[in-house]
């Protein structure tokens, strides 16, 4: 379904940039509100946001869009992604709004948008309030009593610390552990370290300073450095590093080696399966995925269902067959019986609660299985198709060939910005260095 305004995780773009402008963010509010203005109620809508300088610009104006419409806003200020969608389920509201581009520098901004129940917008609805937006939006406005207001809620902070610490299982603090935190200078920089803290870790916290302009920079889940750094100097048990909205965590262990998503998506079902807590018999992860992750469940008796590189995809089919444990390598990870969305703190609080009771350590414990030689590279492009390139084409389908039935290629091009990422895999590594190599050379030719 094509889309003008929509990605595969809501709105993103540079600030003020082609796409995202206050007019677009307020048209958005517009269309929005009323697509799920429901009965006749004060219906309302929450707002959160990461720590970026754009997101004033951009909360006024879907203020301003909603309350147009009728709607009240009740804004949370920095606030991580999965808690605004937890808010939006537990005040009753009729639509949650999280601005954010997630990982992406702070130039850019993004809008997502979540249903009544928490669950992000389908592709569906997404079309309509696109259709919604460029309609005449103007003969929809309310007047008089009907116009919305805003309020400033205090309390959504506290809601969501408490929210988390009751995911841990009973019988389970986290006394004597030495953490780190990297809140990557984004929306989590205040809950995160006082979650844990309040839990009984010791903390360490990084990332929490944010400036408006450093969310993301030398800091998060996609710059480990500075974390590995601090779990080395501190001697600390693990260390633990959020992306700029918190609905992603990557891990690091007592030595200061990274923990990626299928590592830590293994210690989660493994540990439910011996619970007799993980359902559908498995779990679901992306194409992106490595093998060693399918063949290690495998071993347990588990399957591992694959869908296409998005959470909200990974989110479809956990309901569509009853999983209850789903996530991407990424470090997005599901887990249904507490959030409707990926949640970086939840996560962690879960590994957390494996290393209590094993009382082992990290590089141990998230050591499930051998990788199968995977690489994945990134080629931006600007302007055109790469994809649909006679030579492209070609050379894609001799990459599959020689990888053979053992092998997978993935090819796919980024929903949120310009740029085409590779990656091959099998139990040759050369192999999978050449062919990757030969794939970006030929798209950097015609990109």
């Amino acid at each position: 379904m094509a889309r003008t305004y929509f990605g595969t995780d809501g709105i993103r773009g540079l600030a003020n940039g082609d796409k995202l402008t206050p007019e677009l963010a307020m048209r958005v509010g517009m269309a929005a509100g009323l697509k799920f203005v429901n009965g006749d109620h004060r219906n309302r809508v929450v707002i959160g946001k990461d720590t970026r300088r754009s997101g004033y610009m951009i909360e006024s104006a879907l203020t301003a869009g909603f309350t147009a419409v009728g709607m009240d806003v009740y804004l949370l200020g920095p606030m991580p992604t999965p808690a605004v969608a937890m808010l939006t389920h537990s005040l009753r509201a009729d639509l949650g709004v999280m601005i954010s581009a997630s990982h992406n520098p702070f130039e850019d901004n993004g809008i997502k948008l979540f249903r009544p129940d928490g669950y992000k917008l389908s592709d569906e609805v997404e079309a309509q309030i696109e259709d919604l937006m460029d309609s005449d939006l103007g003969k929809h406005l309310s007047q008089g009593r009907e116009i919305g207001r805003a309020y400033r809620d205090e309390e959504a902070r506290t809601r969501y610390i408490e929210y988390a610490k009751r995911t841990l299982p009973k019988n389970i603090d986290l006394s004597g552990l030495r953490v780190v935190i990297d809140c990557a200078n984004g929306a989590a920089y205040k809950v995160a370290p006082l979650a844990l803290w309040e839990l009984g870790a010791e903390v360490f916290a990084i990332g929490v300073e944010p400036d408006g302009f450093n969310i993301n920079d030398k800091v998060g889940s996609t710059a480990p450095e500075s974390l590995i750094a601090k779990v080395k100097e501190l001697r600390a048990d693990i260390g633990i590093a959020l992306d700029g909205d918190a609905d992603r965590v990557l891990i690091v262990d007592e030595r200061g080696e990274l923990v990626d998503g299928d590592q830590f998506m293994a210690v989660i079902a493994q540990s439910w399966h011996e619970r007799g807590q993980l359902q559908g018999g498995g779990l679901v992860a992306t194409v992106m995925s490595n093998l060693g992750l399918e063949r290690y469940l495998g071993s347990l008796g588990l399957t591992l269902e694959r869908t296409q590189v998005g959470d909200r995809y990974v989110l479809e089919a956990m309901r569509a067959k009853g999983y209850n444990v789903g996530g991407e390598q990424s470090g997005h990870i599901i887990l249904s019986d507490f959030t409707t969305t990926g949640d970086g703190l939840v996560a962690a609080l879960q590994l957390l609660a494996v290393l209590q009771q094993q009382r082992r350590p990290v590089s141990e414990i998230c050591n499930r299985f051998a990788k199968v030689p995977q690489l994945l590279q990134s080629v931006r492009f600007k302007h055109g198709k790469p994809l649909d390139d006679k030579a492209v084409v070609q050379v894609i389908a001799e990459s599959r060939a020689r990888l053979g039935e053992e092998g997978r290629l993935v090819i796919r091009e980024s929903g949120t910005e310009p740029v085409i990422r590779v990656m091959a895999e099998c139990d040759d590594e050369q192999l999978v260095a050449a062919v990757v190599k030969e794939i970006t050379n030929t798209i950097r030719q015609v990109a």
